[in-house]
């Protein structure tokens, strides 16, 4: 079994779509206000407006993405005016992490797997 899709439920397609377009390097070729498909690797992150009121408070997910260089991608972020709940940490399991919100308040962890030091 794989995972086929992510879906994100937001109050602004639009605008969080084209901040995951950004972020994964991605172009759907879509500006649909209501439902955007973006295709990365065998997964899609779907963004949906399911015409409910969200409250932009999620705190009950997070989304994690394997990077090559999480240090790189920090830097990167920083140029896009992310907010950044916690900057590049070696973890005990081995990872190397960080945490950012997405527009609508998600927590976003990016991680590499650096060679043993």
């Amino acid at each position: 079994m794989k995972i086929g899709e992510v879906g994100l439920l937001t109050n602004d397609v639009r605008r969080l779509a084209a901040f995951y377009k950004q972020l994964l390097g991605v172009d759907n070729g879509s500006d649909d206000p209501v439902h955007q498909a973006l295709p990365v690797g065998e997964t899609t992150l779907t963004v949906y407006n399911d015409g409910s009121v969200k409250n932009d408070d999620n705190q009950n997910i997070c989304l994690a993405f394997t990077v090559e260089d999480v240090d790189a991608e920090y830097r990167r972020l920083l140029s896009m005016g992310v907010v950044i709940v916690s900057p590049p940490a070696d973890q005990p399991w081995g990872a190397r992490n960080l945490c950012f919100l997405d527009p609508d308040r998600n927590q976003v962890y990016l991680r590499s797997f650096p060679a043993a030091r």
